[in-house]
């Protein structure tokens, strides 16, 4: 007699085979039917399917693929609980549900919504896959749920079933745990992200990914990590490959070049590098998102002989940077997220120069023009990844693709974030054009352009030029040379970064010499002219970004190479006529040893420096110690500064600010202008245009501040503008709209204090502020017209600085200041503003504290009934009821009986009585009984 065998492990499956059953004992099974196994025997189980437990029967052990699960209770009564993640079980259930719907549709020969639901099971099935791996990075998983989540909604909503309300991590919202206003709510969200899904879906032309759209767009900085894999180019000879991102439309580049040096071999020149050219581009933002075309070109200059036709002998000279060619792939779909395959390797063809003459700037454009390239097999091999952050970030979340020997290429200008501590001091250099006469030549000269940095001293800065990233610092930079060409344009851009303390010392100078290709002729070739520039203006600012027509001097060699010679003359053309002298035509001027040639040279530059600034108003108050009287202009003139320069200088702007009230703690004289100029600061960076320094401001108040007495002249200020509202009411309205980031350097000015003095001066803080709001008060129940926008924005700013407060001040006081704050608003005025306000207490820290909560619960409540039996403001009057229940449902908060019972005796009757009163008032409006609240 047979024996079945009660199974321990095998409790749950899933069949993989569909199975006929032969006889009445037998189970009948499709693919993908679940079952709870109760017993087995000899190659069969014995069970029932999850959905029919009724009917029980056998099937063979080979058509089920057992998976692990939990037992609740035994023998019958045992209860099967997958041990999947909930995400996973809720895949599960939902292909499930859509597949029976998927074969209605083929049915019904619906073709359409059967292939939409064909694709969104197979997407599902797939990322279910992924899940299950346990392979993914955690920061791929996160992303891998919030698309599962995003679909499943979306086919809920496309097949007309019921909607999945979520939270924020794409869990499930229980509804025993969650109120009911706040299901609602994430209701009424939930079913308008997927409606405008849906609409955005239906408008779009190309298969994009519009959440990773969407990830970027909102990303206020992003990079382009880019892997060289081969260069397929017959070359020769050594070459230099210089990769950059460049902008078609504007005819420039917009980020440093990554430089890889190849060899003649084949191979790179760095055999250490091999099977690790990796970069990663810098610094995008928003604003390269909205660049119509973004271009990435790879420039090939070959290092060695003049001309590759010539025999490669003793005589010829060599080491000479030489034209060879590019290769351009537009990337405009990868930087703005439309396309992401990192694993794809692209082709990028290559174009060589016409015979080895063409202006690399020139080959560049005509290869975007172009549809093809005539390639011959030759160009290069590349993988492209976008990634979302900054150097720091990316390093943190993408340490498999980016580490500390990843080349880090940075944009040419300032990322959208300048975060405090990210010192940076880059000169760009481009070497634009020029036009150089034969001379005593039968041809033009083969011009090579070198370019140095010297100090005042004659010195030669070391290895502070770098012609690109992946590179070491190098002393001074050569150009490409174009044979016999009278005007050369090169657009070879190099980096400079000279040490703070050097650059008011410094200047770049630029020789030229003429390279003959016969080395017996090119070592007798000496230096034919000279130019330079200084680094800084004679008002200590920067040399201004943009270019320069530099004055090309001609002297003997030997004199040339003497400092003395050129210091104090005019370097730009522009200086020329500043100091009297004429402009240069078609005869040569002598100054003193100097001849001022025909010959003209153009370069550009472009500062991002975070400790050089080209506004001298701004230069003024970063340097006020240098001239103290003239300190309140410098303050004046801070408020006219363009907002862009200022937040490029934040951290140094702002440690100004507090090191003049600081070191004049004695006195008032500053105190007003420096509280404007910070309220000036605080108001930029509301600005919506450069709202994404706000992390910048935060982290300079937690890490960088440091005035330990700034809160007691912040406060008095403020006191005083609030006293005299009605005189200095555009004063006090620009300082309302900056009221919490007042507040956060007033308490963290206060915190630091009570750190290094043992709460000294406590008494006197709590009663400044005490008085503080006792000038609110007195604002807001004055009856002035001038101050009605005051009031208002009072109202709205007053609860921002809550949170800050109470971790200075007794919550519990702080609750009664601001009880009789609200009090004090007239009767009838202001009656959204105020709702408004209490609204957002509700929402802050001290609605949450039980003892904050029993002062300010009855004057909401209070609140609530005056203006519901009024009939004023009847949607805020509903937000705030509504907020209020739902804080209090909150298992944190937890209401006691006694909130109950005064929002039972207070309100729920006048709503009762509104709502009916509304009805009878309006025959639009019905008021049934399912509408009143049973107060009882």
């Amino acid at each position: 007699m047979s024996r079945w065998v009660p199974t321990k492990k095998e409790k749950y499956g899933v069949a993989i085979y569909n199975y006929d059953a032969q006889g009445e004992e037998e189970l009948s099974l499709q693919i993908g039917d679940t079952v709870h196994i109760l017993e087995t025997y000899e190659g069969w189980y014995r069970g029932h399917r999850l959905r029919r437990k009724s009917k029980k029967g056998i099937f063979p052990t080979c058509y089920i693929h057992l998976k692990e699960a939990t037992v609740e209770g035994n023998g019958q009564k045992e209860t099967i609980i997958p041990t999947e993640l909930p995400l996973v079980q809720e895949v599960t259930t939902t292909l499930r549900e859509w597949a029976s719907i998927w074969r209605e549709l083929y049915v019904g020969d619906k073709r359409e919504m059967f292939n939409s639901v064909r694709d969104m099971i197979y997407d599902l099935i797939e990322w279910r896959s992924q899940i299950l791996s346990g392979t993914l990075p955690q920061d791929e998983l996160t992303e891998l749920k919030q698309k599962v989540t995003s679909k499943i909604d979306y086919g809920n909503k496309y097949l007309d079933l019921d909607l999945v309300v979520r939270d924020k991590d794409g869990n499930i919202l229980d509804p025993e745990q969650t109120s009911t206003v706040s299901l609602f709510r994430a209701h009424e969200a939930a079913s308008k992200q997927i409606e405008d899904r849906i609409q955005e879906e239906k408008s779009q032309k190309q298969n994009i990914d519009l959440s990773r759209q969407a990830k970027f767009a909102s990303t206020p900085s992003f990079a382009l990590f880019v892997t060289l894999k081969n260069v397929v180019c017959k070359i020769g000879e050594d070459a230099e490959v210089l990769m950059s991102l460049y902008d078609p439309l504007e005819s420039k580049f917009i980020s440093e070049d990554y430089l890889v040096k190849w060899s003649s071999s084949g191979l790179v020149k760095d055999i250490d590098q091999l099977h690790n050219l990796r970069a990663v581009f810098t610094d995008l933002g928003s604003e390269d998102l909205k660049r119509e075309k973004i271009s990435f070109v790879c420039q090939i200059v070959r290092v060695g002989r003049m001309e590759l036709r010539d025999n490669n002998t003793k005589k010829l000279t060599s080491g000479l940077r030489r034209p060879f060619g590019v290769a351009v792939m537009d990337v405009t779909d990868i930087i703005t997220g439309k396309m992401d395959d990192e694993d794809k390797q692209h082709f990028i063809p290559f174009q060589p120069v016409a015979g080895e003459n063409d202006f690399l700037q020139t080959v560049i454009n005509k290869v975007i023009a172009a549809k093809e390239v005539n390639h011959k097999g030759q160009g290069l091999w590349v993988t492209l990844k976008l990634l979302p952050g900054d150097i720091h970030q990316i390093r943190k979340d993408f340490p498999h693709l980016v580490d500390r020997s990843t080349a880090v290429a940075r944009k040419m200008g300032f990322p959208e974030i300048i975060m405090p501590g990210d010192v940076r001091n880059d000169i760009y250099v481009t070497l634009v054009q020029g036009e150089f006469d034969k001379g005593s030549k039968t041809t033009p000269k083969n011009v090579e352009v070198t370019m140095s940095v010297y100090d005042e001293d004659g010195k030669k800065l070391e290895n502070v030029i770098f012609p690109g990233a992946g590179d070491e610092g190098i002393h001074e930079y050569k150009s490409v040379i174009y044979y016999q060409v009278k005007q050369p344009r090169w657009f070879e851009t190099i980096k400079v970064a000279i040490p703070i303390e050097d650059v008011n010392r410094s200047h770049l100078r630029f020789t030229f010499r003429h390279r003959s290709s016969q080395d017996s002729k090119d070592k007798s070739e000496k230096i034919f002219a000279l130019s330079f520039v200084k680094l800084m203006r004679y008002d200590g600012t920067t040399l201004r970004d943009g270019e320069h027509d530099l004055i090309v001097y001609k002297a003997e060699a030997k004199k040339l190479e003497d400092m003395s010679l050129y210091q104090n003359l005019p370097a730009t053309k522009l200086e020329l006529e500043e100091k009297g002298y004429p402009a240069t035509g078609k005869s040569n001027h002598n100054l003193g040893n100097c001849t001022i040639s025909k010959d003209s040279f153009q370069i550009a530059t472009l500062v991002c420096s975070t400790k050089l600034t080209q506004n001298v108003d701004l230069l003024g108050l970063l340097k006020w110690r240098s001239n103290t009287s003239l300190l309140q202009q410098n303050l004046r003139q801070l408020m006219k500064v363009e907002g862009g320069e200022v937040v490029k200088f934040l951290q140094d702007t702002l440690d100004a600010l507090f090191n003049i009230m600081m070191e004049n703690s004695d006195s008032d004289t500053f105190d007003t202008l420096v509280f404007d100029a910070l309220v000036f600061i605080i108001g930029l960076i509301a600005d919506r245009k450069f709202q994404h320094f706000n992390p910048v401001l935060e982290t300079y108040i937690r890490k960088h501040f440091s005035a330990t007495l700034a809160y007691t002249k912040l406060t008095k200020v403020l006191k005083n503008y609030v006293e005299n509202a009605e005189k200095l009411t555009e004063q006090l309205l620009k300082a309302m709209k900056a009221l919490e980031y007042i507040f956060k350097f007033i308490v963290r000015s206060r915190v630091l204090f009570n750190q290094l003095y043992e709460n000294k001066g406590e008494a006197d803080f709590m009663e400044s502020l005490r008085n503080l709001f006792t000038s609110f008060n007195d604002m807001m129940s004055s009856n002035s017209e001038n101050t009605g926008m005051v009031k208002g924005a009072t109202l709205k700013y007053i609860p921002t600085i809550v949170n800050d407060v109470k971790l200075v001040f007794d919550p519990k006081e702080l609750s009664k200041l601001f009880t009789d704050f609200i009090l004090k608003v007239p009767q009838g005025r202001l009656v959204k503003q105020k709702l408004e306000c209490l609204i957002d207490i509700v929402h802050s820290d001290l609605f949450t504290q039980h003892d904050c909560r029993e002062m300010l619960l009855p004057l909401m409540t209070e609140q609530l009934k005056q203006h519901l039996e009024r009939q004023e403001e009847l949607q805020a009057c509903c937000q705030l009821l509504s907020d209020i229940l739902e804080v209090l449902y909150r298992n944190d908060v937890g209401p006691t009986q006694w909130h109950i019972q005064v929002i039972m005796e207070k309100l729920l009757r006048t709503v009762n009585r509104t709502v009916i009163s509304m009805g009878r008032d309006s025959p639009h409006i019905a008021a049934p009984s399912s509408l009143e609240l049973d107060c009882n």
